[in-house]
């Protein structure tokens, strides 16, 4: 089975012999093995100064600032308006919206090797949470993302494909 003699080495070009050993090269590794460096936030937690629109936001409509968060962090997956009543939601009726919310600050750091600087992602919920929204909100500003078009529209854009809207069907009888 296995070539005895020098003169019956393996050569590649060769055709293949019926029950003759079969040469292959180990498959590469799935994921190479590298050592992720996180990088830094691009604003600090209370940085609400650089951009005052995305404090107030987060300050005084966080169902619609969290929206737009989770929306860009689950990549379209979950819609602006459902993640933003989910929000809304928890918060008249429990209180506890900063639990829901601490989970996207966590995907958020993991999508782009963020640390998780002061301190935990839901210690920074429960104790800041406009903070927190407003910063996650100027990260992903900050990586290219328009905040107010969603997912799809983001991807569009970065694609270079035009969005168009549908053409317009005036109302009423013509003459």
């Amino acid at each position: 089975m296995y070539p005895q003699k020098p003169s019956e080495t393996y050569d590649p070009t060769a055709p293949p012999v019926i029950g003759a050993p079969i040469y292959q090269a180990a498959p590469p590794p799935m994921y190479p093995m590298q050592s992720v460096r996180p990088q830094e936030w691009s604003s600090g937690l209370c940085d609400c100064g650089q951009d005052c629109k995305t404090c107030c936001l987060a300050c005084f409509c966080p169902c619609i600032a969290f929206g737009r968060i989770a929306e860009i962090v689950d990549q379209g997956t979950t819609p602006c308006a459902t993640s933003g009543a989910i929000y809304a939601i928890l918060t008249c009726f429990t209180g506890c919206q900063w639990v829901y919310s601490c989970i996207y600050r966590s995907k958020l750091r993991t999508q782009y090797s963020l640390p998780e600087n002061p301190c935990n992602d839901c210690l920074i919920h429960c104790c800041c949470e406009p903070c927190a929204l407003s910063q996650e909100y100027r990260e992903l500003q900050t990586r290219g993302f328009d905040m107010k078009i969603g997912f799809q529209a983001n991807m569009a854009r970065q694609a270079g494909i035009a969005m168009t809207a549908p053409p317009s069907i005036q109302g009423g009888m013509m003459k």
